[in-house]
């Protein structure tokens, strides 16, 4: 039988207090409007609203657990978040020493149209309301995270199809960032964009209005 390691002070893990571990996602997505979401679920024992979350199970990958929890309490499949960070704030709990790895994914909104409608909602991410523990910061997180992504980048997470138009991608961009892209700054945009762009040869045109059809684009592989 192997000898339970002991450390340069003869304990072993277990006469460490050792904290919970849990996993939390901000899940984001664009309105129609062009307005940046957040999902959120109710809580099942407490008051209000929280991102989905579950504590880590023994021998569970924290992948594993924040699927897991995407689908049983959203009802959520299919989504592969990415880690975001670890909050680990004493007090953070009210029900005790609890570790989260906060995450992110970031989908097109016809992926969560399969939630749970009644214990979920999508809220703007820039007013989630008030939510359980630290929340409202980890989505904080994530909004910083989400923006740095887009600043050079096309649609890294493709909110939109495979192939769109400028404009459709400027007004992806304005939703990620929370405010318009002006006048001033909008030929910077579009040729920092159309660096990193595939124009569609030959392909078909988008009508957008009165204007002249708008040429479609893909991104470059990555």
């Amino acid at each position: 039988m192997k000898a339970e390691h002991r450390d340069s002070h003869s304990k072993a893990l277990s006469d460490y207090p050792r904290p919970s571990v849990a996993v939390d996602t901000a899940v984001l997505t664009c309105a129609p409007d062009g307005e940046l979401l957040v999902l959120q679920v109710r809580r099942a024992t407490g008051v209000g609203w929280a991102l989905p979350g579950t504590f880590l199970h023994p021998g569970e990958t924290l992948a594993a657990a924040v699927r897991r929890s995407l689908r049983d309490k959203a009802n959520v499949g299919g989504v592969e978040p990415r880690q975001l960070h670890v909050f680990d704030r004493p007090g953070r709990d009210d029900r005790g020493w609890v570790l989260s790895v906060g995450h992110i994914a970031v989908v097109p909104l016809k992926r969560l149209t399969d939630r749970d409608a009644v214990n979920t909602r999508l809220v703007p991410a820039e007013a989630p309301g008030r939510l359980a523990f630290d929340h409202e910061e980890i989505i904080n997180r994530a909004l910083t995270d989400l923006r740095s992504r887009y600043r050079e980048r096309p649609d890294p997470d493709h909110l939109l199809g495979e192939t769109f138009t400028l404009r459709q991608l400027r007004r992806v961009h304005e939703a990620v960032d929370g405010q318009e892209i002006g006048p001033d700054k909008l030929d910077t945009f579009r040729r920092r964009m159309q660096e990193k762009l595939v124009r569609v040869s030959g392909g078909p045109v988008r009508g957008e209005g009165r204007g002249r059809p708008a040429q479609l684009f893909r991104r470059h592989e990555m």
